[in-house]
């Protein structure tokens, strides 16, 4: 459940003057919504009143925006106190600074969505040149080819020809 930045300061604020804050529901919910409230108070302590605010949109960061906080975290500073001041989880900088030690800054790139499927294609076949014999022999041997080619139907046809003759012979014998 998102709460108004409104709400979420006067939670803090009853919460800091020791007040009781009012909530609705069952033991175990009041116990999570303390400890949201708990939470609340450390973001306004760190951040004041924007700490209690939402982001009105997903931010993109850049690749270079990410370097910037991923160095503060390799300069030595705790990953919890950056990731506060940029306002992003604690986990997703980790997973950054996990990212930069492996890849280097490719790995700080947004990749986001699924990845594409790698297409393997047939390279084409660069012609080659050929000497002016195998040019010859080539032509040859398409020749050759087609003329084969024309022999096989020759005798295909020739086959089906003798195949009706003999059909029709065994039916002129039959009615003998």
């Amino acid at each position: 459940m998102k709460y108004t930045w409104e709400f979420k300061f006067d939670c803090v604020t009853k919460y800091k003057n020791g007040e009781f804050i009012t909530f609705s529901g069952t033991r175990n919910q009041r116990i999570s919504f303390m400890s949201k409230v708990k939470l609340w108070v450390q973001n306004y302590n760190d951040l004041g009143i924007d700490g209690l605010k939402h982001s009105a949109t997903n931010k993109r960061w850049t690749p270079e925006e990410r370097f910037d906080i991923v160095a503060k975290v390799l300069a030595g500073n705790s990953l919890t106190s950056v990731a506060k001041l940029s306002h992003i989880s604690p986990g997703q900088l980790y997973h950054w600074v996990k990212k930069y030690n492996e890849k280097g800054i490719d790995g700080l790139q947004c990749r986001r969505g699924r990845p594409t499927k790698e297409i393997v294609m047939k390279k084409k076949t660069k012609k080659l040149k050929l000497s002016v014999s195998e040019q010859e022999e080539l032509k040859l041997l398409r020749e050759r080819n087609e003329y084969l080619e024309m022999e096989n139907e020759y005798l295909k046809k020739l086959d089906t020809l003798v195949s009706k003759r003999e059909a029709a012979e065994a039916k002129v014998k039959k009615q003998k």
